[in-house]
């Protein structure tokens, strides 16, 4: 199967077909980058602008491997080193790179609908890699495969909690959709200052007492508490955060035994996860930074053209 646009803009559009395609893809180009010689000629002679104009590791670093893996050219810009600071539109930067004769624009924003404006405006493929508060997709898509990983099937029928900072996480509204359009059972909880008003529209229950929120989930997704976006307020303190929404090993006890936890990352250790949690046998935080890579090689061979299936004889 093919994908249905050009453009990977947000896990809100996407089918269910869609998606299994990406993983079934993603778990090809995962054999692929296990090889001795990890480089295949798939995007060869493809031009790829990673273009961030917020910080990132994982996410920046993950799509630089999976370009140069997949043999494409690719070059990063920020907005520190682009005429955006002296004035020029975002729409201007992206038109003058068109003209350059790229095929692919994968963009980070605080802005939220970024990619969508010049997706719409561009021949290029656009990939949203993080829109302000709005979508964060290939997050989401290695989220899954590492669910699909870690629990050896779907997710129909499964139990996911998705704890801490929900009104400012990207993460959180694409795993929303993530997760439910893959047949699992979505609840949030947080404090009651960082849970958006009517986000239960999504389909997802809010709780508000963690130690009773984490009995029976089969998956503990924590969000990073997300200060550089808050505004005053919103906590009286980090300390007691911690007391009230932290994952500890103490807490965990009111868990599933093979209860699977997962942090999008960069961890606030000490805040929202304890390193003991983080770094324990529950934990499959290094999965996701595995599996971001394969993912983003499969986003870029399917928006290309290539077909899931097809990928040894590309």
């Amino acid at each position: 199967m093919e994908l249905k646009s050009k453009d990977l803009l947000g896990m809100e559009p996407l089918s269910r077909e869609e998606i299994e395609t990406i993983l079934e893809t993603a778990e090809t180009m995962k054999e692929l980058s296990e090889r001795a010689i990890r480089k295949v000629p798939y995007l060869r002679g493809k031009t790829v602008v990673n273009l961030f104009f917020e910080p990132s590791t994982r996410t920046l670093a993950s799509f630089a491997l999976a370009e140069k893996r997949l043999s494409a050219d690719s070059f990063n810009l920020s907005s520190s080193s682009s005429s955006v600071l002296k004035g020029e539109t975002l729409l201007d930067t992206v038109k003058n790179l068109e003209a350059m004769r790229i095929d692919f624009v994968v963009i980070r924003h605080a802005m939220p609908g970024a990619p969508h404006f010049i997706a719409e405006r561009l021949a290029a493929s656009v990939i949203n890699a993080g829109d302000g508060t709005h979508e964060h997709p290939t997050q989401a898509l290695l989220d899954l495969l590492s669910l699909k990983e870690r629990m050896g099937g779907n997710l129909d029928g499964k139990k996911v909690l998705i704890v801490g900072d929900i009104l400012h996480s990207r993460v959180a509204r694409s795993n929303i959709w993530a997760f439910r359009k893959m047949g699992a059972e979505v609840s949030l909880c947080g404090p009651p200052t960082m849970i958006p008003i009517g986000i239960e529209g999504m389909g997802v229950t809010l709780l508000y007492d963690i130690d009773e929120a984490i009995k029976g989930k089969d998956v503990i997704y924590v969000l990073r508490i997300q200060k550089e976006r808050q505004q005053g307020g919103l906590l009286p303190s980090l300390r007691e955060y911690m007391e009230l929404f932290g994952i500890t090993p103490e807490r965990l006890e009111h868990a599933k035994k093979d209860v699977i936890i997962m942090h999008p990352g960069p961890i606030n250790r000490g805040i929202e996860l304890d390193p003991r949690v983080a770094d324990g046998d529950h934990s499959i935080i290094l999965d996701q930074v595995t599996n971001g890579v394969a993912v983003r090689m499969a986003i870029l061979y399917l928006l290309s053209g290539g077909k899931s299936g097809e990928v040894e004889e590309a």
